[in-house]
């Protein structure tokens, strides 16, 4: 299967608010949107989107995970923005009818389709650097996804930043582009000097995140990560890895903690990314201050692999939804 994210369903479903209200969706060909040049997003960044998978069962039925909560989290983020806040029925509606009319096109586990639902700020209007877009466009893209790790599971390697922060406290929690655009420089010149795949950034010694994912440690009878606040994204994996590793006798110990610890607990815990793409993605390495350190032997984890196993189990059918986390369509 190709490059995850660049092959596309060829219909989305999209709707409009303008004149104080929400217009009616519309399910649509797959096509390029003609948006005036002085939109707000262009100018003032006016956006924030999601991304969750739906996962078609033996029984020839979709279903969508955290449907809910996904859509919760993109109405906060709208609100910080000051966007057009979608209405919680709106939006899980237009999901729901997307993956309806798609039901043929999703591909079986461990294949899914990756679901991306984006708010944009559509008021033309460029001296508006000060004032929220009164007007916004609301759309549903899909895109069927094969295994994350089709090539065989590996191992990441960090590079621990412990001077920057991925972005602001203010939109730290948002789910919006430009946490991305002000994490992407400092990865790519990480990758560039230091041959890592992410950077940790542990702003003033304290460990919270990457450029795209949470980070978990994960021992034989804990795990251990950063407690929410505003200055990091608040992952949907996250959750549900915390609430399984719970329910299966871990401790979950959500608490600040500092580089120096980290480096400390790596001889004993494992280490993960958690992130919508792979559920947990094993970290075998870290890099700091020019320094090389092994994640206990640099391989994957069995903790590591037992929670990812448990949590796409419940995705594929395979085994019991107690949480209540997926929606049939």
């Amino acid at each position: 299967m190709a490059q995850f994210g660049t092959v596309f369903c060829d219909t989305y479903v999209s709707a409009r608010f303008s004149d104080g209200r929400w217009q009616e969706p519309t399910m649509q060909a797959l096509a390029p949107i003609e948006i005036h040049p002085a939109a707000h997003v262009f100018h003032y960044a006016s956006t924030c989107f999601e991304g969750f998978k739906a996962y078609r069962w033996e029984d020839g039925n979709a279903r969508i995970f955290r449907l809910k909560d996904h859509v919760a989290r993109m109405q906060k983020s709208a609100a910080s923005l000051r966007l057009p806040v979608p209405d919680a029925d709106l939006l899980a509606g237009m999901v729901e009818q997307l993956v309806a009319n798609l039901a043929d096109d999703i591909p079986p586990p461990p294949s899914s389709l990756y679901l991306r639902p984006t708010l944009i700020g559509t008021e033309e209007n460029i001296g508006a650097a000060a004032a929220p877009s009164r007007d916004a466009l609301l759309f549903v893209i899909a895109s069927p996804v094969g295994d994350y790790f089709s090539g065989g599971a590996k191992t990441l390697k960090l590079l621990v930043d412990d001077e920057h922060a991925r972005t602001t406290d203010q939109l730290g929690s948002t789910k919006t582009g430009g946490n991305y655009a002000a994490a992407l420089g400092p990865t790519l010149d990480a990758k560039a000097e230091y041959g890592v795949d992410q950077v940790l950034f542990c702003p003033n010694g304290n460990v919270q995140e990457t450029g795209a994912a949470n980070f978990l440690l994960i021992s034989d009878s804990e795990i251990i990560t950063k407690p929410l606040d505003s200055s990091f994204l608040h992952g949907i994996t996250r959750d549900s890895v915390l609430k399984l590793a719970a329910d299966n006798g871990y401790k979950v110990s959500e608490r600040n903690f500092t580089v120096e610890e980290l480096l400390t607990l790596i001889a004993t815990h494992e280490a993960a990314l958690s992130g919508t793409a792979a559920t947990l993605s094993a970290v075998g390495g870290l890099v700091y201050r020019g320094k090389e350190f092994t994640v206990r032997d640099g391989s994957p984890g069995a903790n590591t692999q037992k929670l990812s196993a448990a949590l796409q189990a419940i995705q594929n059918g395979s085994a019991e939804d107690t949480h209540g986390w997926l929606t049939q369509v």
